[in-house]
């Protein structure tokens, strides 16, 4: 569906950061819809509203504006597992919070999660590198909870943090793509039922009386 521009705004100017973010939002759509190889500068260009040289002013290339969707998306949900991480001290709750945190990006944030987990160009090493930053920073923020909490080395706690992560994921694209019929709290609370009863048997050094 071609995004709507409002009127003016193609013969107007916008400060350069509302214009890149104005850029990015509609090659969003562009990249989602057709895949990278099929997406065209020039119906970037159109949907915005401006000549296909602004575009080049904000990106050199189309991979270049591409790979900054990548980096904003990949920003999006390392921030939001580190903060689903300190949203309290409860390890139960903690699990909880990151597991829906990948079920409220896969449903709320659909076409983000397509462009970094189903995309069309990861063959290209700087792609692939963005998408596997996802899982590896995500599980490293896990992995410092499960430090802290426990005597385990550093590789057994990224190792158990990788699984959790990659268990979140795995089951929020499943349940988006089968278009389960649980709801997406139903989905959250089997998961994070299943994943403390993993994790939850690893004792803890400190707060022992603390679930």
């Amino acid at each position: 569906m071609t995004q709507q521009i409002p009127d003016g705004t193609r013969a107007g100017r916008l400060p350069r950061s509302a214009r890149r973010a104005q850029l990015l939002e509609v090659a969003l759509q562009v990249f989602v819809e057709q895949g990278y190889h099929a997406a065209s500068m020039d119906e970037i260009a159109e949907r915005a509203g401006v000549s296909k040289p602004v575009v080049y002013q904000h990106f050199p290339g189309k991979l270049d504006l591409y790979l900054a969707l990548l980096e904003s998306s990949r920003d999006t949900v390392i921030a939001g597992v580190r903060d689903a991480l300190a949203s309290t001290s409860d390890n139960r709750k903690r699990v909880r919070a990151v597991m829906e945190l990948w079920f409220t990006y896969v449903a709320d944030e659909g076409a983000a999660f397509r462009l970094v987990f189903e995309s069309d160009l990861t063959n290209d090493p700087d792609v692939r590198s963005l998408v596997d930053r996802v899982m590896i920073e995500s599980a490293e923020a896990v992995a410092d909870v499960i430090g802290e909490d426990t005597s385990l080395p550093e590789d057994a706690a990224k190792l158990l943090a990788l699984s959790l992560v990659g268990m979140g994921h795995v089951a929020a694209r499943t349940w988006l793509s089968t278009e389960s019929t649980l709801d997406k709290d139903d989905a959250v609370q089997l998961l994070g039922q299943l994943a403390w009863r993993g994790i939850g048997g690893f004792p803890r050094d400190r707060n022992e009386g603390e679930e």
